[in-house]
């Protein structure tokens, strides 16, 4: 497929969607994947963006699917655009230039997305409420889509059931300066944003800097849905999506995630352990998410969690509703 990366893709080929589903239910998702161009736009002379061609993206965006957006499916008809986003190298450029790396997806990664989303809700949505959901580099899209599109377009944003933006920053001067924005305060809270960004211990121990935080990030707790400290022990955990460990395949298991917000810091700790990784990959990890980071759990660690609350916040829309 032929492209001109100074225009937004074209959303009416169906190429352009991960995912275009049969439409059975009263409620959508809009999910916008992590960054998936990682391993491959470190090598020398890699482009900053990657296009529709680049194979590790498109895989990395099909996995994304199976571990974190079908926590959404269970209750709505899940969308999801394919768009082209920004390597993690040149994003580690910007963040270390501004100290976050929203500069990195202002251009063509947000511009596919605001496209995807004019499509999709002149095309797709027919009036139906919906989430927004995604991680990382698609949560960073989505907190621009928040401050901008959803300004722009204000009868869209009466129908947002919530946003799940997770692992991304969201900071307490944000609610300030965008007041239309808010921040979940529990469990059932509707037209609100809800986020964490997952870390191991040692990460806080140390004050690890991220990628992924500011001063003033904010988070709430996946097991409690509090924004205190009050501790989630791994028996409030409904259960975690990891591959089997013999067969590869993907199954809900008890792997003790808890969970305790630190407002301090606006993180999430859990003493579940992350994936495994190969030791170029964890050394990449470590440089953009700390030595004890869970970037990459963010979803799985509480994902029945998550599918559950997607439940309960649509169900508190219907009666809002009525």
């Amino acid at each position: 497929m032929s492209e001109n990366m100074n225009r937004p893709l074209d959303y009416s080929q169906k190429a352009n969607w991960y995912q275009i589903p049969e439409v059975t239910k009263e409620f959508d998702t809009f999910y916008v994947y992590a960054t998936e161009y990682i391993m491959t736009s470190m090598a020398e002379g890699a482009p900053e963006y990657a296009d529709m061609e680049n194979a590790e993206m498109l895989e990395g965006a099909a996995a994304e699917y199976m571990l974190h957006a079908t926590a959404y499916a269970d209750s709505t008809n899940v969308f999801m655009p394919y768009y082209r986003q920004v390597g993690l190298r040149y994003a580690g450029v910007v963040w270390k230039r501004d100290g976050i790396f929203d500069a990195s997806v202002a251009g063509m990664p947000y511009g596919d997305i605001v496209a995807a989303l004019d499509y999709y809700f002149e095309h797709y949505n027919n009036g139906r409420p919906f989430i927004i959901a995604g991680h990382s580099q698609g949560s960073a899209i989505i907190k621009m889509v928040l401050k901008k599109y959803f300004v722009e377009h204000p009868d869209y944003y009466k129908r947002m059931i919530a946003a799940y933006p997770i692992g991304y920053a969201f900071t307490k001067d944000e609610f300030k300066t965008y007041p239309h924005m808010k921040f979940a305060t529990g469990e059932c809270d509707t037209g609100v944003i809800i986020t964490w960004n997952t870390e191991g211990p040692k990460n806080r121990e140390v004050n690890a800097d991220t990628c992924v935080l500011q001063p003033g990030s904010m988070s709430i707790n996946p097991l409690n849905w509090k924004l205190d400290d009050t501790y989630a022990p791994a028996s409030m955990n409904l259960g975690s999506l990891f591959p089997n460990k013999d067969t590869g395949k993907l199954e809900i298991q008890d792997l003790g995630a808890d969970a305790q917000v630190f407002p301090d810091r606006g993180v999430v700790v859990t003493h579940a352990m992350g994936e495994k990784m190969t030791e170029e990959a964890a050394k990449v990890a470590a440089e953009f998410f700390g030595p004890d980071g869970r970037h990459g759990e963010d979803y799985v660690l509480f994902y029945c969690n998550i599918k559950d609350n997607v439940a309960k916040r649509i169900s508190a829309y219907i009666a809002n509703r009525k």
